[in-house]
């Protein structure tokens, strides 16, 4: 966002530089697999096999189908939770496999 002297923010410069290079998809795909383990915690971790955002769904392969079953409980919770995390409504739904 351009302020009124035309000078941006670095932040704002970067922000601009990955969208319009289209290397914001592949940021968004590291930081919401750290945001999964970071909100899940390391015993939801240790069972998450893959982790992968495709459009606004995130799929997410579980290695426990006990543990799938909990968190399915919980979808809409742990999409805010990640959204929160991401700073923006980056995931609409949770696909648990």
């Amino acid at each position: 966002m351009a302020r009124k002297d035309d000078k941006q923010s670095l932040g704002d410069a970067l922000k601009d530089f990955l969208k319009q290079r289209g290397l914001q998809k592949g940021i968004d795909q590291v930081n919401i697999a750290e945001a999964w383990k970071e909100v899940l915690g390391p015993g939801v971790a240790g069972y998450t096999r893959r982790v992968q955002l495709r459009g606004g769904t995130l799929y997410v392969s579980l290695g426990s189908s006990v543990l799938r079953e909990e968190l399915s409980l919980g979808t809409s919770r742990i999409i805010d939770m990640l959204n929160e995390r991401m700073g923006r409504e980056l995931v609409e739904k949770l696909v648990l496999q």
